[in-house]
C-alpha cells in the first residue's frame, strides 16, 4: 500500500503476471546497461556488471537468474541487447561469451547470498558481489583465452576492468543496502 492506503498497481496483478513483468523489466535494465559503453577490444567496458550485481542482490537467485536468462535468450534470438549493435549465437560464442555466462553465474551467486541476509549489511553484500565479480572474470577469461591466450586474457580481460568494476560493485552494494527496506528478506 502507498501513503494513501491504495494498493500499488503491480501488486494487484496476478502473481504470474508480476513475475513476468519483473523479469522483463530487469532484462530491459540489463540491455540498457550494455549500451552504456566505452569501446575496447576484445571486451567493451559497460555498466553490465553493475546491473548484473544489482539484479542478483535485488531480485534474488531465482528471479534474478530468470531475468538474466531472459536477457541472454533475447540476445541469442538476435535482439540487440548486448554491447554495441551485436546479438546472436555467433556473438555469444565469441570472445565475450564467457562473460555472458559469468553474468548468469554471478547473478545466481549474489542472489543466493542476498536471500540469506547479505543485502542487510554493506560489507556482506560487497563480499557477495566480489564473489560474483570473480565468477564473471573466471568465466570471461576461460571464454577469452582461446582467442588471446591465457595470460593475455587476464591482461586484457580483467586488469583494465578491475578498478571500474570495483567502483560499480560498491555503488551497486550501497544502492541495494539503502533500498533494503523495499526488498523482501
Amino acid at each position: 500500500m502507498d501513503a494513501t492506503g491504495r494498493t500499488a498497481p503491480l501488486a494487484r496483478l496476478p502473481l504470474a503476471a508480476r513475475e513476468v513483468l519483473i523479469a522483463i523489466g530487469a532484462s530491459v535494465l540489463l540491455a540498457l546497461s550494455a549500451k552504456v559503453e566505452i569501446p575496447s577490444w576484445p571486451v567493451p567496458m559497460t555498466m553490465e556488471t553493475f546491473a548484473v550485481l544489482a539484479v542478483g542482490a535485488t531480485l534474488g537467485a531465482r528471479r534474478g537468474g530468470i531475468a538474466v536468462a531472459l536477457w541472454l535468450a533475447e540476445g541469442a534470438f538476435g535482439l540487440p541487447v548486448f554491447a554495441g549493435a551485436t546479438a546472436g549465437l555467433a556473438y555469444m560464442a565469441g570472445p565475450t561469451g564467457g562473460y555472458l555466462a559469468g553474468f548468469l553465474v554471478a547473478t545466481l551467486l549474489v542472489g543466493w547470498c542476498a536471500e540469506r541476509g547479505a543485502r542487510r549489511r554493506l560489507l556482506h553484500l560487497s563480499l557477495a558481489m566480489a564473489g560474483g565479480l570473480f565468477a564473471i572474470y573466471l568465466f570471461g577469461v576461460i571464454g577469452l583465452a582461446p582467442y588471446t591466450g591465457p595470460w593475455r586474457a587476464l591482461t586484457v580481460g580483467v586488469v583494465p576492468f578491475l578498478p571500474g568494476d570495483v567502483v560499480k560493485l560498491l555503488l551497486a552494494a550501497r544502492m541495494v543496502t539503502l533500498g533494503k527496506r523495499f526488498l523482501p528478506g
